[in-house]
């Protein structure tokens, strides 16, 4: 679990069979979750000064105030900075611009997979967590053969330049930012792919295939690039050829 043993998400909806499902998928993922809804409950269950929500999903359509205004009070009168995921049954593409930019951090339309939006909420509390680490002193990772470059967006193996497409080079840079940690096909893709990208997870192992291509001496015995078989894949600082 990210941060905190449960962290705390508010769920904004005034239909309860949506908040029921949501709840339960969240909870299942060691979530704990709070529910509003209205606009004033919600409001001051995101402003609780005892346990503030790490994220907040919210409903566009609820009664009273709507789900844009609850948003718009947060960011500009509150000055929450809490990840903000709204819901929405809209499809107009104009009302999704107009909604992403009051300050929601994504969204997501009905009818919706809860198992989707799981990943969505796991996603943007990464972002959180990631944003919020200090840096290294000149933001170049190293690793056995490997030296990343994120400023000069360059890549060096065994002591030579190699030549990385934008994808490949996000997917290496999030594997070498966390050493040693287990990420799933499903984290992988959050974190390369753009958050609205609807592929199949095995994209994820196509790009890990060229990447080793181009990182390994013996692509079929990786040494950096490596494959836990069932839970996903991890980079080895001590790797060396």
């Amino acid at each position: 679990m990210l941060g905190d043993a449960k962290p705390t998400i508010l769920v904004v909806d005034d239909e309860p069979i949506v908040v029921d499902m949501v709840q339960r998928y969240l909870a299942r993922e060691g979530f704990r979750v709070v529910t509003a809804a209205t606009g004033p409950t919600a409001l001051k269950a995101a402003l609780d000064p005892e346990r503030p929500p790490r994220l907040i999903v919210l409903d566009i359509m609820l009664p009273g105030v709507d789900g844009i205004e609850i948003c718009r009070r947060l960011r500009r009168e509150a000055g929450a900075t809490m990840p903000i995921i709204l819901l929405t049954a809209r499809h107009e593409e104009s009302e999704r611009v107009q909604g992403l930019g009051i300050g929601p951090d994504d969204y997501v339309v009905k009818p919706f997979s809860p198992a989707e939006l799981v990943s969505r909420v796991k996603a943007q509390l990464r972002r959180v967590e990631m944003d919020t680490r200090p840096p290294r002193a000149d933001g170049r990772l190293r690793g056995g053969d490997v030296l990343l470059d994120p400023h000069a967006c360059s890549c060096e193996v065994r002591g030579e330049p190699v030549s990385l497409s934008p994808k490949e080079f996000d997917l290496l840079h999030h594997l070498m930012a966390e050493p040693g940690r287990i990420f799933t096909r499903d984290e992988l893709l959050d974190a390369a792919w753009d958050r609205n990208y609807a592929g199949d997870p095995s994209t994820v192992t196509v790009h890990i295939r060229r990447l080793r291509e181009k990182l390994e001496l013996d692509p079929d015995r990786p040494m950096h690039v490596k494959t836990l078989w069932g839970m996903g894949y991890k980079f080895d600082p001590s790797a060396s050829a």
